[in-house]
């Protein structure tokens, strides 16, 4: 969609903005996040958010959230970005951040996805977990997250960092472009086991598994450790339950939690094709996708 027409799609959603948010002096203005949805939606590069502290960003991915619900519709999970030290290190921070997903940006395994699925469009070896009870939300350690989800599913994230200069982007910046949610392909979800002896050792083959990122003839792109997330994978999901609960959202039954990266961020091309693989974690079907 041409950016001229994107901009005249949200002049309605303005107005129902009114006035109901309060910005800081930093936050984007309704007028910039509706320009920052038009970039997204015709999949332009926008221009980066500047001088945000982490209330602005917070503040600004609030906005351009209004916006997504309105032409996206439901929210079927959040994801946790920045949960790995090293892509922290990358984005100038020290601490995890986190967006939301929409209906349709999750994607089944063996998947074709344009190359330029986004202005800035990266892949990367991820997870899903899915909710299965509220009291996710009081978990403090992983064998609490792990009473409390029903699915482990193996996931390459395919992430937008949609502005014109990705490398300026900082923790608030992140956070301000709803940590870049685009799509991502899920693989075959791994139920949890039933019984506590499996359930240790699921915990610890999470921690300890090898996820590697190759391409089509077999040769690795990338990949981690679990325990590069948090130290461990499901660490991301107690960070995530508190950060949502400070501003008023609770995870709820059959909602989708990424937990961020395992492998560097890597630009897609036509031509590739991308295999994840959890080395380590019993019954973990690889995760395929192709970009064109």
């Amino acid at each position: 969609m041409p950016l001229k027409q994107a901009l005249a799609t949200t002049a309605a959603a303005l107005l129902a903005l009114g006035t109901a948010t309060t910005a800081h002096a930093d936050c984007l203005t309704d007028a910039q996040a509706a320009e920052l949805l038009a970039h997204y939606v015709a999949r332009t590069p926008a221009p980066n958010p500047v001088n945000l502290s982490d209330a602005d960003g917070a503040c600004t991915r609030g906005k351009l959230n209004q916006l997504l619900a309105q032409r996206m519709g439901k929210v079927v999970g959040y994801k946790a970005g920045l949960t790995n030290p090293a892509v922290q290190k990358r984005f100038n921070t020290d601490k995890p951040v986190w967006g939301k997903l929409y209906d349709g940006m999750v994607l089944q395994s063996g998947a074709t996805v344009e190359a330029a699925f986004g202005a800035r469009a990266l892949y990367e070896a991820d997870m899903l977990v899915r909710v299965k009870s509220a009291a996710i939300n009081h978990a403090k350690t992983p064998e609490e997250v792990l009473d409390a989800i029903d699915q482990v599913i193996p996931f390459i994230e395919l992430p937008d960092l949609m502005v014109q200069a990705p490398p300026q982007l900082n923790g608030a910046g992140v956070t301000a472009i709803n940590v870049g949610a685009r799509l991502g392909v899920a693989g075959t979800p791994l139920p949890i086991p039933a019984y506590r002896g499996e359930r240790y050792a699921f915990l610890k083959a999470l921690a300890d598994m090898n996820v590697s990122l190759t391409d089509g003839a077999g040769a690795r792109l990338g990949g981690g450790k679990g325990s590069d997330i948090l130290e461990h994978p499901l660490n991301a999901v107690t960070w995530l339950a508190t950060a949502l609960q400070q501003e008023g959202i609770t995870l709820q039954p059959g909602d989708l939690v990424s937990l961020g990266s395992f492998s560097a961020l890597l630009p897609p091309k036509a031509g590739l094709a991308v295999t994840a693989t959890y080395d380590g974690l019993p019954g973990a079907v690889p995760v395929r996708v192709t970009f064109k």
